[in-house]
């Protein structure tokens, strides 16, 4: 079998942890968005000793990859962070992040050179790693309460089609007509607990309200993107069951 190859530049960051881990234990891929102005101040904070921040690798704005820590070592991405049964996620996962401004300097789109490395990197390495496609997140999902990133901008949908990340498969014409119909307190109990089976977090240190609402808001950012407020309505909830369904399948 050819030896898995993708091409990086090294630009290596020394925020990481020393003890390497095993193969079998990366399971996770995880995005992120720098949130900096630009390229350079993104590399030079991930690659700052100061900073105590890193990934594994950096796709800067002319979609070249940067390789900033070997995938052997836990890089510093993901911070408070779980997922299932799974916590500390930087033990367990591969960090992209992507430059983009983010949402504190006028989030935009992110652009095509982007995403087609965000493509052959991700195929690469759910090759070498065979990892799972509900196991490939935003920072967002794993840290909702916490984490924007890599916010609602980011191409999940287009991504899915790939057989990067899950996505719903239901009647988008359908669905659309059942946002911001309220939910009696019994559906949106099943709609957080469907959020739950899913893998998002349970536990948070604010209140059960606001944590909801963080969740809530979360989820929208990754699978209905075109309206974020953190409701929980109709169309949500339709969105939650078709995707523990479409789980339940490949389980």
């Amino acid at each position: 079998m050819p030896k898995l190859t993708i091409h990086t530049t090294l630009n290596y960051s020394p925020n990481f942890d020393i003890k390497k881990r095993k193969t079998k234990n990366i399971k996770f891929i995880i995005f992120h968005y720098t949130g900096m102005k630009n390229d350079n101040n993104a590399i030079k904070k991930l690659t700052s000793e100061k900073s105590k921040v890193s990934s594994h690798y950096f796709i800067k704005n002319n979609g070249q990859i940067l390789s900033l820590v070997p995938d052997i070592y836990n890089a510093w991405h993901a911070g408070v962070s779980s997922w299932q049964k799974y916590t500390s996620l930087n033990k367990y996962s591969i960090g992209i992040e992507i430059s983009n401004k983010g949402h504190d300097f006028k989030y935009v789109n992110f652009n095509k050179k982007q995403i087609n490395s965000v493509i052959k990197l991700s195929k690469f390495l759910i090759k070498k790693y065979k990892i799972k496609t509900n196991f490939i997140l935003g920072h967002s999902d794993i840290s909702p309460d916490r984490k924007k990133d890599p916010g609602e901008k980011f191409p999940w949908h287009y991504l899915s089609k790939k057989k990067i990340g899950i996505w719903h498969n239901l009647n988008q014409k359908y669905i659309s007509n059942k946002r911001n119909i309220k939910l009696n307190n019994k559906d949106r109990m099943i709609f957080i607990q469907n959020l739950f089976k899913i893998g998002y977090p349970k536990n948070s240190n604010i209140s059960k309200s606001k944590y909801t609402k963080l969740l809530t808001t979360a989820f929208q950012r990754r699978f209905r993107q075109e309206l974020i407020n953190g409701v929980i309505d109709l169309e949500c909830l339709l969105i939650s069951k078709n995707l523990i369904k479409n789980l339940n399948k490949i389980s």
